[in-house]
Parts: C-alpha cells; structure tokens; sequence
C-alpha cells in the first residue's frame, strides 16, 4: 500500500476503516471510483455529503429518518401498546420487511457490553423511560438477538421494567434464533416464527 500514489492510499486507507471491508477490497472500490466518470465521482461524494445533512434521528425511536418523527412514529395505524426494542436500525428494518409486527420500535443503538466500554449511559434507556412514562405501552418486545451481549441488555431492561414499571410486560423473540446470531441477519421465517412465539421473560 506504500507505493500507491497519495491521493488513492487516502481513499483507501479511508475505506479500510468502514466496517467489513480490508485493505484488498478497500483498494478494488478506490481503484472502481477512480475509474467513473467525473460527473458519477462528484455525485456519489454529494450523496455521501447529503447522507449526513438529511437524515436526523427519530425523536421518538431514534431511527433513522428524513423527518422527525419518522414514518412509523407517525403512523396512526401502529399500536402503541406494543414497543419493539432493536439494537440498531437495520434490525428495524429486518423486522419491518416480515411484515408481521404492527407496534412501534424503539432503537437502542447498540447492545450492553462492558468490556467495549458501552454502559447503559451509552444507550437510549432515558429514551424508554421517557416512552414507557407515558403509560401508553403494556408490552415490550426484545428483539436483541441471542449473543451474550442481547443477554445482558434483556437482563438489564427486564429489571429496569419491574423496578419502575410493573404493569409493562416484558416479552422475547422466541428462541428461534440461533446463540451467537444477530436480528438483523436473520431469515424471514426465522423471525416470524420467533416473533409469533416470543416468551415471556
């Protein structure tokens, strides 16, 4: 990588640090930028541009969204007596694309873990409280996934429940998903059946 000319060792060394992606593939995307048309370069560095200046977290799940509330948020269809907690928005979405779950969403933006430093500071737990405080929910839904640290921040909102809010039933995915899997990877029917048959916790 020494040996690559200044301007696309920056753009390389800046995709390596995208998640997924390694010094080989980082170099293959700068090499394909590289090779489209001006105009094509320019409009893809606009998007990116606007990526950041048009989307706002949701004041309601904290989402990702155009406008705040988000769609969801604003729709008078989802129930509000059902509240869904996701790590993050792409298990949102995997979620939403079943087709199934009809309440509203809260996203967390990550899950507990301690050794990474991410407490429950870290997290929108005030945001749960806020919306839990409203006396509108009798069910939360964890759709955290089945890794030790989904288990920790269950663990962490099921007490938080019972301490402060007694009449909130606090369900689970069923056990479906596999140990080590994230909700956002999972299948369709997967979810489906884990949401059908979510537990009590």
């Amino acid at each position: 990588m020494d040996k690559l000319p200044g301007p696309l060792k920056d753009v390389v060394e800046r995709l390596t640090r995208l998640p997924g992606i390694g010094p080989k593939s980082a170099l293959r995307i700068g090499l394909h930028l590289l090779k489209l048309p001006r105009e094509s370069a320019q409009d893809f560095g606009r998007g990116i541009i606007e990526l950041r200046e048009r989307l706002c977290l949701c004041e309601e799940c904290a989402s990702l969204a155009e406008t705040s509330p988000c769609p969801l948020c604003a729709d008078p269809a989802r129930l509000a007596d059902q509240l869904c907690l996701v790590a993050d928005w792409d298990s949102l979405l995997s979620m939403e694309e079943m087709g199934l779950y009809k309440g509203r969403y809260l996203v967390l933006g990550g899950l507990l873990s301690p050794l990474d430093g991410v407490g429950p500071g870290n997290l929108e737990f005030e945001r749960l409280r806020r919306r839990l405080a409203r006396g509108e929910v009798r069910e939360i839904v964890l759709a955290l996934g089945a890794t030790l640290e989904s288990e920790t921040t269950a663990s962490y909102v099921k007490n938080l429940v019972e301490a402060d809010f007694p009449r909130v039933a606090v369900s689970r995915l069923a056990q479906g998903i596999p140990m080590g899997a994230e909700v956002k990877y999972m299948d369709r029917e997967t979810l489906r059946q884990s949401l059908l048959y979510r537990q009590k916790v």
